[in-house]
């Protein structure tokens, strides 16, 4: 499906892909990896196209689809249903033209294809994604313009993935999610019928739903057959044999060598000794593997314990607003030892709850009893917006460490990964990944007894989040995590709390049983809508008598639909009227004859709607 070959491009003189070559197969999921920074997006523009290439090629068949999802969210006075629906440009396209063609034959095309797309289940279809993202019924019909940009990201994406085009490209698409989309997302992709090639640090997103892992590593890229586990441990035995030949080939080159040495002025053996020559210059370099060095986080531990509870909640509320809680009725305990991940979906609470703890607010009702002495550190994806872009991170510390001699605080820097280079650099030169080093090592400066981390992975690569759940795990106070990592709950957790319906209760099962929950909750739901979609069809409630204006429009409606249908299937019985058409273009014919039966029982629906008008 996609063919990459000899590709090389360079950026800022800096040499990202060098002859890189992989053949992507027809209808699999594969998911590209890689540190930040080595060209992974890049890549992606290049095979939209958005960047010349320097050298070499990227391939597709011809007529090919490809989609991604739009750097720019969507923000107008459109319904969220209508912004997705109008993301497959081929449907808009063809309802448009079904307004406006004249042409029989185009009629009849036009038609058809929108019936092979089955544009009748496109709003049903453009429902379900946005349901599985996160959104209601009720604000889905609602405008794009009542979102902030984190949901209105997840718009583009149910957008991206309506549009079902043969090759469709995500970059980092759970960024923008809850976990409980996150779920829903590993379920749509490994049913996708087409071609999805996407890039994530999500370990079990990568593990799930993928069947390919494409590494890219100084400017080359190597294709494995397997998910992420499978990945690591194919690339660790090739690290393993490159070692190995390049032992051998040193071992080789040095017997050569010796023999040259020995030899190459004694008459009898010059000519060997000049052909060992000629090989040893025809010997290819294995190259020496570098190990590229994730710098660690550090966490430090509390100075002085607190006997437990560290917290403790009795039917407490918390809101924003008088008289109006976001979550009540918490009754719950969090010990010096506990390690908490709070479940549920975005919008139910989870970050009220966080803040509730480190005291950005106050309870509304019942009580939350803390020890004086108690301190927190709270780290959060928005405050990377609120880094000032002229501080350095030498300058955030000298703040901190006011009367410390600088060697002190470069050594403090350094333990986070800031290097002398790194440290004076500005905050607004600082990549995704560099900024949140800085605030974790801000938010755990002064070795609080309770670490609250709130979506603490996004920006960082696979090997950084596994440097931080080592962190996490050598820390000796309590977590509190929010994520849509399920790899950093499983083994960072030990316990789950879910905040749903209004307020916040222990879970009783594990990841796999929540997963289970949320996939079944949100078959349920559609199941539900179905249902009452049905019933309301078989059953329709008894509605007031329409006033004679509301009746008079709905006749004159019908009459407009009956009218069209009755066109539409005039033109069908001119074309299939023609007999050369049965023997020229057999598949045609049968087409516009389906499509005949369909128009009619339409037509004989909307004759009955008719009727049944005219005796009311």
């Amino acid at each position: 499906m996609l063919h990459i070959k000899g590709l090389t491009y360079r950026i800022g003189g800096r040499l990202l892909l060098e002859d890189a070559t992989a053949a992507i197969p027809e209808g699999h999921k594969v998911g590209i990896v890689g540190r930040n920074g080595v060209g992974k997006s890049t890549l992606f523009k290049l095979i939209l196209g958005e960047l010349p290439v320097e050298a070499g090629s990227i391939t597709l068949p011809r007529h090919a689809r490809i989609g991604t999802v739009a750097q720019e969210a969507p923000g107008g006075s459109e319904s969220l249903i209508d912004t997705v629906l109008a993301g497959d440009t081929e449907l808009s396209m063809l309802l448009a033209e079904a307004e406006t063609a004249e042409d029989p034959n185009r009629i009849a095309e036009v038609q058809i294809r929108l019936a092979d797309i089955d544009a009748h289940s496109a709003r049903a279809r453009a429902a379900t994604i946005l349901s599985g993202l996160g959104f209601t019924e009720e604000r889905q019909a609602g405008p794009c313009s009542a979102l902030s940009g984190g949901w209105r990201m997840r718009v583009a994406l149910a957008a991206a993935l309506f549009a079902k085009p043969d090759v469709l490209l995500l970059d980092e698409p759970t960024n923008y999610l809850d976990l409980e989309g996150t779920i829903w997302l590993k379920s749509f992709i490994r049913d996708y019928p087409h071609t999805i090639v996407l890039i994530s640090h999500d370990r079990d997103l990568l593990n799930e739903a993928v069947g390919y892992i494409l590494h890219l590593e100084r400017g080359k890229i190597f294709l494995y057959q397997g998910n992420y586990d499978s990945f690591e441990r194919q690339r660790r035995d090739r690290q393993a044999l490159t070692q190995k030949l390049r032992k051998k080939q040193e071992d080789q080159r040095k017997h050569m060598m010796a023999f040259v040495d020995r030899f190459r002025y004694k008459a009898s053996k010059a000519r060997q000794a000049q052909s060992r020559l000629k090989a040893l210059s025809k010997l290819e370099p294995i190259a020496e593997l570098v190990e590229d060095r994730v710098a660690p986080f550090f966490f430090p531990n509390p100075e002085k314990a607190i006997a437990p509870p560290l917290v403790k909640w009795e039917k407490a509320s918390v809101g924003y607003a008088t008289d109006q809680p976001v979550l009540k009725n918490i009754t719950l305990r969090l010990d010096p030892d506990d390690r908490i991940a709070l479940l549920g979906s975005n919008g139910n609470g989870k970050s009220t709850f966080a803040k509730l703890l480190c005291g950005k607010l106050k309870t509304m009702a019942g009580s939350m009893t803390v020890p004086a002495r108690l301190t927190s550190g709270y780290f959060a994806q928005h405050q990377l917006d609120e880094i000032s872009p002229e501080q350095t991170p030498y300058s955030y510390f000298c703040s901190l460490m006011p009367d410390e001699p600088e060697a002190k605080r470069r050594a403090r820097l350094g333990a986070y990964g800031f290097g002398s280079s790194l440290a004076d650099s500005r905050c607004d030169t600082l990549s995704g990944g560099e900024k949140a080093r800085l605030l974790f090592a801000l938010a755990a400066f002064h070795a609080p007894h309770v670490l609250i981390l709130d979506e603490p992975t996004n920006h960082l690569d696979v090997d950084s989040r596994e440097a931080l759940i080592m962190a996490i795990n050598d820390y000796e106070g309590a977590v509190i995590l929010i994520s849509h990592d399920r790899h950093i709950i499983e083994t960072c957790a030990d316990a789950l709390w879910l905040v749903k319906d209004g307020t916040v209760t222990p879970f009783d099962g594990d990841m796999d049983d929540y997963t289970r929950l949320v996939l079944d909750t949100a078959r349920e739901n559609r199941r539900a809508e179905r249902h009452a979609g049905k019933q309301l069809t078989e059953n329709p409630r008894p509605a007031p008598k329409p006033s004679s204006t509301a009746l008079q429009k709905t006749i004159e409606k019908l009459d407009r639909r009956m009218e069209d249908l009755r066109g539409k299937i005039e033109t069908l019985d001119q074309a299939l009227a023609d007999p050369t058409l049965y023997g020229e273009e057999p598949r045609k014919a049968a087409d516009f004859t389906r499509l005949r039966a369909k128009l009619a029982s339409e037509l004989e629906e909307a004759e009955n709607e008719w009727l049944s008008t005219q005796i009311d």
